[in-house]
């Protein structure tokens, strides 16, 4: 393979992860690149990474979601939240960063083992979620009644900029998250309707046997929309 060719295949993993609006994982690049090994693929991903950093780029590729998406540098985001600044800004409230966390560190889980380790009941929380599309239904406990089990979403680890469910941070940064995101009041959905206000202790069995706390990983704070936006012109 000649230099033309390594670099037409980077000119259009280039393109393809610059137009799209969310994470294209490895198998789907190699899908639509064509005529291209995973190697090749691997190298031709580094190469691109490095060129941005040695150019000194604004934007960069990184990987989340389970797969790699461009995006502009952290140290950039205080331009590109004044260009957004007009905008409306949906954010979790405390209660529902509190199930979701409960629902990521315990899922496949059951809507009425959240309401115990919450202490109230989830039911409008719990809809705005799925709204949202941070979590999902993974299908049925095998159990009376045959209750749905509910777990997070590829949209979850994206909205926290996460690559994987592994890359959870501890108990301990989930809580200083929640703190600093105290003063918002409530969630916002699609139709612009407030959630149902809900509080009550969640951490406190989180990570209890049957849970699956996970050691150190990405800051769950960076996320692309804000601290990484995606580049400029999508």
């Amino acid at each position: 393979m000649n230099d033309r060719s390594i670099t037409e295949h980077e000119c259009i993993i280039e393109a393809l992860l610059f137009a799209s609006d969310h994470p294209l994982s490895f198998n789907t690049l190699m899908s639509l690149v064509g005529n291209i090994d995973a190697a090749r693929l691997q190298s031709v991903i580094a190469a691109l990474r490095r060129r941005y950093d040695q150019n000194g780029h604004s934007f960069q590729i990184i990987e989340i979601a389970g797969g790699y998406q461009m995006c502009t540098r952290p140290r950039y985001a205080r331009w590109i939240k004044e260009l957004y600044r007009d905008r409306n800004s949906v954010r979790l409230s405390k209660p529902a960063l509190e199930t979701l966390a409960v629902i990521a560190y315990r899922q496949p889980v059951v809507r009425t083992d959240v309401e115990a380790i919450r202490g109230v009941n989830i039911e409008g929380v719990l809809k705005t979620l799925l709204q949202r599309n941070l979590i999902t239904i993974r299908g049925r406990k095998k159990a009376p009644g045959r209750p749905l089990l509910y777990g997070t979403t590829d949209e979850f680890l994206r909205y926290f900029g996460l690559n994987r469910i592994s890359d959870l941070p501890t108990r301990e940064e989930l809580k200083s998250l929640i703190e600093a995101d105290e003063p918002t009041e409530e969630v916002v959905t699609d139709h612009d309707h407030p959630v149902e206000q809900i509080s009550g202790p969640a951490f406190g069995d989180l990570t209890a046997p049957g849970g699956s706390a996970h050691s150190e990983g990405t800051s769950a704070g960076e996320r692309p929309a804000s601290d990484a936006a995606r580049a400029p012109g999508r």
